[in-house]
């Protein structure tokens, strides 16, 4: 497993700046690729077909550059460039912009989703926070249009009708350090039933969730869920083996709205991590900043993130507050003392916190 840096720089990155030589899986439209890259050389594979394109990815100066070196194809595929753009991108961690030396005339879609950013002296680059807002790269399936806004009330709360819950796979990311493809995707109350009451029956979990109980207990728990528009269950992969439960939520027809500025599309979560041997910095330097991630993709209008761990749950603040929250106040719930902690779009992308960074706090930071 690769070993994390943890350096004593506020704002440095927890990870080394690149790693040679990468494997990544990158998955644009649900096409599979895998992507290695070695000795300044880029090579994009189509897992179905074979398919494989060759691109240079170097630095000059402080500007990194993707060319396209192929000769033998005549131009590349937007998803092969996608995958070429993830690839480069996440073995350079620190880049806020990548040049591209490619034909891209017939790259119009990419021009028009802003993947593809030309300038005045016709040089087409690639802005970092705008690439990480491509829904099509990490998400399954995304919606032909935004959901349109229609105003409902509920339990006497005003805010936007939700659209349908999904079911399935929402999203997944290949997390180079792991080796592994981390997946949320929805949980079922059948099949995941009987993993679901393990973890809750956790002495570590049910200290924060306080929901220990037996089958028809956590069957009636997820039914709730299922039932309730405002929020979503999802079971948190990697590759195929269940580790946590993530419960994520729409803030402002939730119990939180009464306890800050609640905007229509702000999102909320909850996490239980319930496998042991995936708690832990590898881990949790993955799951915490691709919820985050995910939140943010599926709805372009949800510009604020917020969760309200228990104040005596400092772990959780800390991780929190190393992957970008900021804990904005205390506050009292009706069953516990909590802190507000939130995440705004723009600090995500502009910061490029889908990698976790150190930040200098009064207490001991490190992840785990």
């Amino acid at each position: 497993m690769k070993q994390f840096q943890l350096n004593d720089q506020p704002g440095e990155l927890l990870m080394e700046e690149r790693i040679l030589p990468v494997r990544l899986v990158s998955r644009p439209n649900q096409i599979c690729y895998g992507v290695t890259y070695e000795d300044k050389t880029l090579r994009v594979k189509e897992n179905e077909n074979g398919r494989e394109t060759v691109w240079h990815l170097y630095k000059q100066s402080d500007q990194l550059n993707l060319e396209w070196a192929d000769y033998s194809h005549e131009y590349p595929e937007a998803t092969e460039l996608l995958a070429a753009i993830e690839a480069s991108v996440v073995n350079y961690p620190h880049q806020k912009k990548l040049s591209l030396l490619i034909p891209n005339d017939h790259l119009n879609e990419l021009f028009d989703s802003g993947v593809l950013i030309k300038d005045a002296n016709n040089q087409v680059s690639v802005y970092v926070d705008i690439f990480w807002q491509q829904a099509r790269v990490w998400r399954p399936s995304t919606p032909v249009q935004i959901f349109p806004i229609h105003y409902v009330v509920s339990h006497g709360r005003s805010h936007p009708l939700r659209r349908p819950k999904p079911i399935g796979k929402v999203y997944q990311r290949y997390i180079s350090w792991l080796g592994r493809t981390l997946i949320f995707r929805t949980i079922d109350s059948v099949t995941d039933l009987i993993c679901f009451n393990r973890w809750m029956n956790d002495p570590v979990v049910a200290e924060f969730w306080q929901e220990e109980g037996d089958l028809s207990k956590h069957r009636a728990y997820l039914a709730a869920i299922e039932a309730d528009p405002h929020v979503m269950g999802l079971m948190g992969c990697f590759d195929d083996e269940p580790f946590g439960y993530f419960e994520i939520y729409w803030a402002k027809e939730d119990r939180i709205s009464p306890y800050y500025d609640v905007n229509d599309f702000d999102r909320g979560w909850h996490v239980l991590i319930g496998e042991p041997q995936m708690r832990g910095k590898p881990f949790v330097t993955a799951w915490l900043p691709s919820i985050s991630h995910y939140l943010f993709l599926d709805d372009d209008r949800t510009q604020r993130l917020v969760i309200e761990p228990r104040i005596d749950n400092h772990k959780m603040i800390r991780n929190l507050a190393q992957c970008g929250y900021a804990n904005i106040k205390e506050f009292d719930f009706p069953h516990k003392r909590a802190m507000l902690g939130m995440l705004s779009r723009e600090h995500f992308f502009a910061e490029q916190l889908w990698v976790p960074r150190r930040i200098s706090l009064p207490q001991s930071v490190a992840l785990s």
